[in-house]
């Protein structure tokens, strides 16, 4: 499947592909993509499958989310990049590194979704296959709001990106752009062991608070790649890209400059 994407910056230039977390689109990476296209850089973001505009139907495991990112990379002559990805997404571009590591060039691995307990990802199942509907956008913000998850998300950010996602039925109720289906089996890939580590240039970014079991992960990955590794830790929570933008796009401007080839 060809996803649907969000581009900024200059055509020419090496390409930053972004891929979002669950029940998330492209579209969260937008004040991030306008700040690197105005230095100059080439950056493309996408729906996955079951996400924003992207097609909806299944199957919708690992295998399938990295086929249509090879798929779409291709379509847009994209052969090789750098990938920055957040929680699930950045667990799809850690397989799609282990699958194809030729059309990688380095990773960015945004507060990843390896090793989410069982356990939480059962009752984040059960919560994401609920019908949750509102008669307004401020309903849903706060429902968002009060997400452990988003919580410490400044409401300007959580309440833009509600406006651009959120769909009315043909009942009049407005619900988020994904499929709660989707979702379900997002939460169950996240329980499965972690994609074989890339031996790539990679940027693992963590926050103080996360629902994945970080030590675990961020320990294979030292091992795994010694000095092509590189941490960053940000303040808050999982959701980065909200929470620590600055601290966030600072860690991501470091690494593409420490990391860019020589000219």
């Amino acid at each position: 499947m060809q996803l649907r994407t969000r581009q900024w910056g200059v055509a020419g230039a090496a390409p930053i592909v972004c891929v979002h977390g669950l029940t998330q689109h492209g579209g969260i990476f937008t004040d991030l993509g306008e700040s690197l296209a105005a230095d100059g850089q080439r950056v493309i973001s996408v729906d996955l499958r079951g996400h924003g505009e992207s097609g909806h139907e299944p199957p919708w495991n690992t295998d399938t989310h990295v086929d249509d990112l090879i798929e779409t990379a291709s379509a847009l002559g994209i052969e090789r990049a750098t990938w920055i990805g957040h929680s699930f997404g950045a667990r799809m571009i850690a397989a799609l590194a282990a699958r194809a590591p030729e059309r990688v060039e380095r990773l960015v691995l945004l507060d990843p979704g390896f090793d989410v307990p069982p356990k939480y990802a059962l009752e984040s199942a059960e919560v994401e296959r609920l019908d949750w509907s509102f008669a307004t956008v401020e309903s849903a913000v706060n429902a968002l709001m009060s997400a452990g998850t988003t919580a410490s998300s400044p409401k300007e950010a959580v309440t833009a990106y509600a406006r651009d996602d959120l769909r009315q039925g043909a009942d009049g109720r407005l619900r988020f752009s994904f499929s709660p289906a989707a979702a379900v089996v997002a939460w169950s890939e996240m329980t499965l062991p972690s994609p074989a580590i890339a031996q790539l240039p990679t940027l693992l970014v963590r926050p103080v608070v996360s629902y994945t079991n970080g030590r675990e992960a961020d320990s294979r990955y030292r091992s795994a790649l010694g000095s092509l590794l590189t941490m960053a830790a940000v303040p808050n929570g999982h959701n980065v890209l909200w929470e620590s933008p600055q601290e966030t796009e600072g860690a991501i401007r470091a690494f593409l400059e420490k990391t860019a080839a020589p000219r």
